[in-house]
């Protein structure tokens, strides 16, 4: 049985063997993952059993690709509602709850009606019953306490904790660079 290739992704890896992101996963389509093959800009490290070939040239799909240059990850990542959820790990930082993307929203600690800014050190994941139950008091008025402290994460913070939420698909070639350092069972 035959396999689309658009079902065919590539795990990409820095040039030390880790993924480049865990939460999304880093990901590059077939048709990208053969362009920087050509370009000589990845080494292949797996591979599916699927082909594509032209009238001249037949090659596998690579599974796994690692870039051949370092991308460091040291930048301060992006204030966006999603890195939030991904620093707070998808739970409401005033019950504890884990919700889903859609129920979360986040939340001013000091409201921004009394002055609070919209900053990492100020915005937190909230569910939505606690986000209306807080409206624009402070956390002393309704009695809540944050889980833990709002603060900048680093890029790698973020990728620990992305390391807990694995995507619904993952390819047996995938497994070993996922997970290299999982407790192993005896």
């Amino acid at each position: 049985m035959s396999v689309s290739p658009e079902s065919c992704p590539a795990l990409v890896l820095n040039a030390d063997f880790r993924p480049l992101s865990y939460f999304p996963l880093s990901l590059w389509s077939w048709q990208d993952s053969i362009k920087a093959v050509f370009l000589d800009r990845v080494n292949v490290v797996s591979e599916y059993e699927n082909r594509v070939h032209s009238p001249s040239f037949e090659m596998r799909l690579p599974s796994v690709i690692s870039l051949k240059e370092y991308v460091s990850l040291n930048r301060r990542p992006a204030f966006t509602r999603f890195n939030v959820f991904l620093r707070d790990s998808f739970s409401c930082q005033y019950c504890g709850g884990r919700f889903r993307t859609e129920i979360l929203s986040f939340d001013h600690v000091i409201p921004r009606s009394r002055g609070g800014r919209t900053t990492w050190e100020n915005v937190v994941t909230a569910c939505g019953a606690c986000n209306l139950r807080k409206s624009n008091h402070s956390l002393k008025e309704v009695g809540f306490h944050l889980r833990q402290p709002a603060c900048q994460p680093s890029t790698r913070e973020l990728q620990e904790n992305g390391r807990a939420f694995p995507p619904n698909y993952l390819h047996a070639s995938w497994r070993d660079f996922l997970y290299w350092d999982s407790e192993l069972e005896p």
